[in-house]
């Protein structure tokens, strides 16, 4: 019988999640419906639900949306040739690419002009991972693992720097760079570490409340890194976890011998279906649902310039 339910903090929508959100929705009401947008704009399926059915139309493909049409870009960000593809097509494109992965992008530009290789840590097949590689690709090597960090073979005759995906466990990533500079003792580091501060502190805020849990419910979409990452954390510390989508997920088999849960979200996932799975458990006789020490986030993105210079231009109509 569960007594008592702890909740994460922080968790839930990070400063590039709301910024893309808000992005969506605000070209819906500037340009009307419909608005496209490129992949997923988070990785969240209420969230890419909510935004269709006020008019978003989302596309795998430039090639998917009809010429002139208005586009976003996901948070996630774009190759250069993605937004050649859309120079071609004529489109109003929006560029809702989260800062901190554009800060990777800028990296990546600037480490390939001065000669160097670079070895990029991320996930294969991740938007983010894609979006990046495209602005270097001859000079980026992919390392997924710490296996990957043990046999990957780097140019002896260029310099050397690694670069980050923004949503990879600190821990793991700790190690695959680790393995790396003993192999490769001239590495060059990024100025600052790539992996975002809302996925660090989620991370920490998982750790904090760990001891004090025997089931950890993530909420969060089965393509967002950082929910995953979230599951993984709880794993590598012997608390077993879950990951839910939202409410009716949640199997109450898991909860046998279960006195008290731990429940997060992914930086995508909105607050709506924490509040959903606190009221899952009241209905099922828990009171005790309280914050667990909970830290404060204040950062804060302005909106895509493009979109910003729209609004004013139509309000100066």
């Amino acid at each position: 019988m569960v007594r008592r339910v702890l909740l994460a903090s922080p968790r839930g929508f990070c400063a590039g999640v709301e910024r893309a959100v808000d992005t969506v929705e605000r070209a819906l009401r500037l340009y009307g419906a419909p608005v496209y947008v490129r992949k997923q704009i988070v990785h969240n399926t209420h969230v890419v639900a909510d935004l269709r059915r006020r008019g978003a139309v989302f596309v795998d493909s430039v090639d998917d949306v009809p010429r002139g049409s208005t586009l976003v870009f996901s948070a996630h960000g774009v190759s250069p040739s993605v937004r050649d593809a859309s120079t071609a097509r004529r489109l109003t494109t929006i560029d809702a690419t989260c800062p901190l992965v554009t800060k990777v992008h800028t990296q990546a530009r600037r480490y390939a002009a001065a000669g160097y290789a670079i070895a990029f840590i991320g996930h294969a097949g991740h938007e983010e991972v894609e979006g990046t590689t495209g602005e270097a690709a001859d000079a980026i090597v992919l390392v997924e693992s710490v296996d990957d960090a043990r046999t990957v073979e780097l140019p002896s005759d260029r310099p050397l720097a690694y670069i980050t995906q923004t949503t990879l466990s600190i821990d793991e990533t700790r190690e695959i760079i680790d393995v790396l500079r003993r192999r490769y003792p001239q590495i060059e580091a990024p100025a600052k570490e790539d992996i975002c501060y809302a996925t660090s502190n989620r991370q920490w805020a998982v750790k904090e409340l760990l001891d004090e849990v025997e089931l950890l419910l993530v909420i969060g979409s089965r393509n967002s890194s950082n929910s995953k990452r979230l599951v993984e954390v709880a794993h590598a510390a012997g608390v077993r976890a879950q990951l839910v989508d939202d409410a009716s997920e949640i199997d109450e088999s898991w909860l046998d011998d279960v006195d008290t849960v731990g429940v997060t979200s992914g930086a995508s996932a909105p607050e709506r279906l924490v509040r959903d799975v606190c009221d899952w458990f009241r209905a099922r006789g828990v009171v005790d649902i309280t914050e667990h020490s909970s830290h404060f986030e204040d950062v804060v993105f302005r909106l895509p310039v493009e979109l910003r210079r729209a609004q004013r231009s139509s309000a100066a109509a």
